[in-house]
């Protein structure tokens, strides 16, 4: 029959395109998400509109903090599969409010792994984040390398997340399937990420804020290959593995900006500043695992990923009028 997948941060970046990708191949989606200000919320509910209107998408406004909601909103939808995409995401912001990252991240995850030995679905799909490999000078990483040197509050509450799921797999036999997203970007990308900020401050005609000296790198990974990743991960239950997903390339920031200048059209004035701490040199994925194990195989290139950015955010509300 119908497969019921419950997704939590369904409102959000990654889970929003989840949740329509899912309803589209006929999954049954029951949503999660808190509507947290971390961001506009008006944003996240704009973001499941399109699903709002299905009728196997159902939504429940829920905070994953709340222990005794998460278990009821498992025990009324018995979801088959479930996807753990909820957090407090961001290095940066991180540093300011400790606490709260390891209260969503650790003791709201926490929740959901209890709610799910309560009444378990048949496997779990949890995210991670690229920042768990830290600072490691040794590109590109994989999924075996020793990660004990976390550099951001965030990272190390992902990283927790990866070593509690190792204890209920152990422990309560929970299938559970982990993947380290790489700086994921696209239509609907949250506001305070590099791609959307830079397009915005371009669009209005004001200078781009570069941290160092432009050659600091990242694996950027459009959305639509992580959410083929995602899906291939739901299709494929495993007892517990750590999967990369990125494009396996690696832009500096400098490039990023051109890149981004070149699809609006607009030659960018930059504003240098120090580098960030908890910010690292370069993350660069290894997804020689995940083409083996899931048959995850990204099809596109920043410069193509970036031009369908640029389309979709002058489409949108975000850009400014005239």
């Amino acid at each position: 029959g119908m497969t019921t997948v419950l997704v939590t941060g369904a409102a959000g970046f990654i889970g929003s395109h989840l949740t329509e990708a899912l309803l589209a191949r006929g999954d049954r989606v029951v949503g999660v998400d808190s509507f947290n200000d971390y961001y506009d919320p008006a944003i996240k509910r704009g973001n499941l509109e399109t699903a709002l209107q299905n009728p196997a998408f159902t939504l429940h406004e829920a905070d994953i903090c709340d222990g005794a909601k998460v278990l009821g909103i498992m025990e009324a939808e018995r979801p088959g599969v479930v996807v753990h995409l909820a957090a407090r995401a961001g290095v940066r912001p991180s540093l300011e409010d400790p606490v709260l990252y390891h209260q969503v991240n650790g003791i709201g995850s926490q929740h959901v792994l209890d709610a799910c030995r309560a009444f378990p679905p048949s496997h779990i799909v949890f995210a991670s984040t690229s920042s768990v490999y830290g600072g490691l000078k040794e590109v590109p990483f994989h999924e075996e390398m020793d990660i004990r040197r976390p550099i951001s509050p965030y990272a190390a509450t992902k990283r927790g997340n990866e070593l509690m799921c190792h204890v209920y797999h152990h422990i309560y036999g929970m299938k559970i399937t982990l993947l380290r997203f790489f700086t994921v970007y696209g239509p609907r990308q949250r506001p305070d990420m590099a791609i959307h900020k830079f397009v915005d401050l371009i669009a209005r005609g004001k200078p781009i804020p570069m941290f160092g000296d432009g050659g600091t790198r990242r694996d950027y990974t459009y959305i639509d290959d992580i959410i083929h990743g995602v899906v291939q991960a739901i299709n494929r239950p495993f007892d517990y593995e750590i999967f990369n997903l990125g494009e396996q390339t690696t832009t500096s920031l400098r490039e990023l900006i051109a890149m981004i200048g070149e699809a609006m059209g607009v030659e960018p004035a930059i504003d240098q500043h120090g580098m960030q701490p908890g910010d690292v040199e370069i993350t660069y994925a290894d997804i020689s695992k995940a083409r083996r194990m899931l048959d995850y195989s990204p099809q596109f290139p920043v410069a193509e990923g970036i031009k369908r950015f640029v389309d979709w955010y002058r489409s949108s509300a975000a850009a400014p009028s005239g």
